[in-house]
């Protein structure tokens, strides 16, 4: 459960390290996001030299969290950390061109292909 103001990890190598999620997208009164959710993420730690710069404004795609996420088949799946992908602009496509740790399955079903396919480890 993801909502203003937490802190997540970022798992690609676009350059941002740590971000802060400032808006969830998808509603004017939405609180929540969870996994496969767009967001609204300022950067607070950037590596140098990279794509992604520190206070930068981005989307993100939630690809991990610790509150346990339920499936359709009725099984719960949580992480150990809160992480998120940066998205290139208002598309689904990823802004880095790795991907670090699992991801759930969740996120092809939601039409990120390309972050699926980017993964090295589906879970």
């Amino acid at each position: 459960m993801i909502q203003v103001e937490t802190m997540l990890n970022v798992a690609d190598n676009s350059g941002a390290k740590v971000v802060q999620c400032f808006k969830v997208l998808g509603g004017s009164r939405r609180r929540y996001a969870q996994i496969g959710d767009i967001i609204v993420v300022a950067v607070k730690k950037a590596e140098p030299r990279k794509i992604v710069k520190k206070h930068d404004k981005t989307r993100a795609v939630i690809v991990r969290q610790k509150k346990p996420f339920r499936r359709l088949d009725g099984s719960y799946i949580s992480f150990d950390e809160n992480a998120v992908v940066i998205l290139e602009g208002k598309t689904k496509e990823p802004k880095g061109g790795r991907l670090f740790g699992p991801m759930p399955r969740e996120i092809k079903e939601k039409g990120f292909e390309r972050i699926a396919a980017l993964a090295n480890e589906i879970i």
